[in-house]
């Protein structure tokens, strides 16, 4: 496939394909889902059931009234009910959760939204001063819940504390245009989408410690890496998106392996983005071409795929960023099947449509057999 070919393009090829992977995908993990033909309200699981289902749709997060919080009277006279675009977020790109709270990125509206799922409210934080942001991209939150904002247009890492009060930027005109942040202890790292590298910082001071990769499309080389994951067992995962592939290296830089490669065969890329691991080390995968998220075992074996374009609740539209988080289950479990026990939920941020974070669930069915869970990896 060239790179001339249009997501819709693409599109048509994949659901060709969606039988013969939905076959393949049940010997690995269960059959991929389709969409449902129940009622709008009815659960929605990958693999859908009789199979025993691994992961279910539970929720998505775009305006205010999804936890809750709905504008004032005067607002909606003000606007007018009908036409007010009520959407926290104009275009999403990176996504977070911290203590009950979801992090959203704006790409256009210069500051991030806040769907605070513990006090039912929703916010919009706009970055002032030494802190405006221009174009935000992505955002990781740390331990102590500072955040880190990747800013293209400022070319610029901004930080922010976990009250939301801007505290200080790192890069110096011509250092990098950051696309992504991961932290690995008391180290950022940092793609580059001008170089096509990699820069590891010091997470106080902001100085470069090294560098590693360089343009091109051998392995270890990089073309526009955007996005970043670690494994639990310290490894670095590239979303190579320009060279349609992840890319796994050490945390010193050295390069391991790589996975998948151009196309629309099983484990291929049209436009790979966001990318977040499990702590089995399950690799999940965003496309935005494909509109979907592809789901590999830690030796790069696809299991299934789940999410499509459209307007149904579940939908996902050219989907950008993934988040896995373990630490906040208790407030989702409650949008579960009350047979469905979560063991993490996995956040999907979208550019488009009705749905601007689509929160999905992984876990099991209680009373069900399932095949044989992949080992753990070692810590």
């Amino acid at each position: 496939m060239s790179r001339a070919y249009t997501s819709g393009h693409v599109r048509r090829r994949t659901h060709r394909l969606s039988a013969f992977v939905s076959m393949f995908a049940a010997v690995l993990l269960g059959a991929c889902a389709t969409t449902p033909t129940e009622e709008e309200q009815a659960p929605v699981f990958y693999p859908p059931l009789p199979n025993p289902p691994r992961i279910q749709f539970l929720a998505s997060f775009s305006e205010a009234k999804d936890v809750g919080d709905e504008p004032s009277a005067f607002a909606r006279f003000v606007a007018g009910e009908e036409t007010e675009d009520r959407h926290l977020v104009k275009k999403p790109y990176g996504v977070s959760v911290y203590q009950g709270r979801i992090y959203l990125v704006d790409t256009r509206g210069g500051g991030y939204g806040v769907f605070d799922l513990v006090k039912r409210r929703a916010d919009f934080i706009l970055g002032g001063g030494g802190g405006s942001l221009q174009k935000p991209i992505n955002i990781t939150i740390d331990k102590d819940g500072t955040k880190y904002i990747t800013d293209t247009d400022r070319e610029q890492i901004l930080v922010y504390s976990a009250e939301d009060k801007f505290l200080r930027a790192f890069g110096v005109e011509g250092q990098f245009k950051p696309g992504d942040v991961a932290i690995v202890g008391d180290k950022l790292y940092v793609t580059d989408l001008n170089h096509h590298q990699i820069h590891v910082l010091d997470k106080v001071t902001g100085k470069t410690l090294f560098r590693f990769g360089k343009t091109g499309s051998k392995e270890g080389e990089l073309f526009f890496p955007t996005n970043l994951a670690v494994s639990e067992d310290g490894f670095l995962f590239v979303s190579d998106t320009g060279n349609f592939r992840v890319q796994k290296y050490t945390l010193e830089g050295r390069f391991v392996r790589s996975f998948g490669s151009i196309g629309t065969r099983l484990g291929q890329f049209a436009r790979p983005k966001g990318i977040a691991l499990d702590r089995e080390g399950r690799m999940y995968v965003v496309d935005a071409a494909f509109g979907n998220v592809q789901l590999f075992d830690r030796n790069g074996r696809l299991l299934l795929f789940f999410g499509e374009a459209g307007e149904r609740r579940e939908s996902i539209n050219l989907p950008t960023a993934i988040h896995i988080d373990y630490d906040n289950v208790r407030y989702f479990q409650k949008y579960a099947d009350p047979k469905f026990k979560l063991e993490y939920v996995i956040l999907v941020a979208s550019q488009f449509g009705r749905n601007k974070v689509a929160v999905f669930g992984f876990g099991r069915m209680d009373g069900m057999e399932y095949p044989e869970m992949i080992q753990p990896l070692k810590r």
